[in-house]
């Protein structure tokens, strides 16, 4: 009888396993990717970050409080959301613009399809007149997900589409040069390959043109002769200094007031 029993169930068994080897599915298997030694910080950083965003990879929890105690803009009020990483995260811009209705909406270490997933909360739902974007730097290094120039394009082209959709003026800053001038930038130069930049400026600036939207060229007046960054922007050869965001903010609104006004 015992062995009956046991004769059924291992035919049952079996049965499980073909139907589950025969069970259909459209998509590959998924591979199998050896984790990269980030170092010392960016290692524990990463770590502890992951998990988060498994749960939202946008991190659009992070700005939801602000955005909720965030009034709309008065009758005739100009605002302008910083749309970025944490180059945008750490501008200052009540230093830069005082007196202007301008929002960061800055993220450290977010890269582009983060920002296309958080678009319709830290930007539409706050209801500006236009939306200055800085992003995709952090592409290139791959910390988070790593992406081809061409996925870079197609995320800025999305960024840029949700913002015409909802009557949001667009300017695109360029991305900043980066150098590996100290030993806290010794390998940024190798992460962020600046012909990889210079090529993405490039498509970005002929976009922006081709689509009318605001291009803020930070590039051209922060990089030396060898096509880097200053070396008195910056100490960590990616963020720039008080005097480098100095140079910027007079690009930026520009960009932004010929974007207001409908010019090229």
């Amino acid at each position: 009888m015992r062995a009956g029993i046991a004769a059924l169930a291992l035919v049952a068994g079996l049965a499980s396993a073909q139907a589950a080897a025969q069970q259909y599915q459209s998509s590959p298997e998924r591979r199998t990717v050896e984790e990269k030694d980030w170092g010392q910080w960016l290692g524990p950083f990463r770590a502890k970050l992951v998990p988060s965003l498994m749960q939202d990879f946008g991190e659009r929890y992070l700005y939801a409080p602000a955005n909720a105690a965030l009034p709309a803009p008065r009758p005739g009020e100009k605002r302008v959301v910083f749309l970025g990483d944490s180059i945008t995260d750490r501008w200052n811009l009540t230093a830069s613009f005082p007196g202007k209705p301008y929002v960061n909406r800055g993220i450290g270490s977010q890269v582009t399809a983060q920002m296309v997933l958080r678009f319709h909360q830290d930007v539409v739902a706050l209801k500006p007149s236009a939306v200055v974007i800085l992003a995709g730097i952090n592409d290139i290094q791959g910390f988070l997900q790593h992406e081809t120039p061409e996925q870079i394009e197609t995320n800025w082209e999305a960024l840029a589409d949700l913002a015409d959709r909802h009557g949001i003026k667009v300017v695109f800053g360029a991305l900043l040069p980066v150098n590996n001038y100290t030993p806290a930038a010794k390998d940024v130069v190798k992460e962020r390959d600046p012909k990889e930049i210079l090529a993405l400026n490039a498509w970005l600036r002929a976009f922006c043109t081709r689509r009318k939207y605001g291009f803020a060229d930070y590039h051209t007046p922060m990089a030396d002769r060898d096509g880097l960054m200053a070396a008195r922007f910056t100490e960590d050869g990616v963020h720039p200094l008080d005097n480098g965001y100095a140079v910027m903010a007079p690009i930026a609104q520009r960009a932004i007031e010929k974007a207001l006004k409908g010019k090229k």
